[in-house]
């Protein structure tokens, strides 16, 4: 999951010379032809393309692994979802596109650091001052969005730890409310220290 989230390693290939706006445009501008594009062949096509750019941008296949193991679960579920509903080529097809998605993300994150990604969303939400839109604030809101994720990761792994050490393993209570205790009390943290910095008082 840390890689997805912004695990960031220079180099020197195409990917990572490019400006990261034009790296974030053709995300959303490849995301939008897997979603929009249907069938089983062109979600393995995707997916095909997807494996292949993160290996070109120095992705290995045990870093790979790793970064969809969070998904696994998601993917197999889905899967049998739309086998059992709408046969196999519509679950090769809704598996297919969930990994080429979440393979490009990472591809981006690889190649780009997260706060030249921010700066490009800044730079491409400007023109929509106009309308209301506040484009630092909804950076900082994906920023914290970004480092929340992990946190709360480490913090499920910790209670489940402790649980396990209790021998309360098969307990839900012992794991649920410990998690939503401490996530909860990171989030008030969180935002007591932007209140102190004058984060949001506008």
């Amino acid at each position: 999951m840390s890689l997805l989230l912004g695990m960031h390693r220079p180099g020197t290939t195409w990917l990572h010379r490019l400006p990261a706006g034009a790296k974030l445009l053709g995300l959303v501008v490849l995301g939008l032809v897997v979603v929009l594009v249907r069938g089983p062949v062109s979600a393995v096509v995707a997916l095909v393309v997807a494996v292949g750019l993160g290996a070109y941008a120095g992705l290995t296949a045990r870093e790979g692994l790793r970064t969809l193991r969070g998904l696994l679960l998601v993917a197999v579920l889905l899967g049998g979802f739309q086998v059992w509903n709408n046969g196999w080529a519509r679950a090769v097809e809704s598996v297919g596109d969930l990994l080429a998605l979440v393979v490009l993300a990472t591809v981006l994150t690889l190649t780009t650091p997260v706060d030249e990604v921010l700066d490009a969303l800044v730079r491409a939400l400007g023109p929509l001052r106009g309308l209301g839109v506040d484009p630092d604030r909804v950076a900082l809101t994906i920023s914290l969005a970004l480092r929340a994720i992990p946190t709360t990761v480490a913090i499920a792994e910790e209670t489940r730890d402790a649980a396990v050490a209790r021998g309360l393993e098969r307990s839900p209570r012992a794991r649920l409310v410990p998690l939503v205790v401490r996530v909860v009390s990171h989030a008030r943290a969180t935002g007591d220290a932007l209140h102190a910095r004058g984060v949001g008082d506008d």
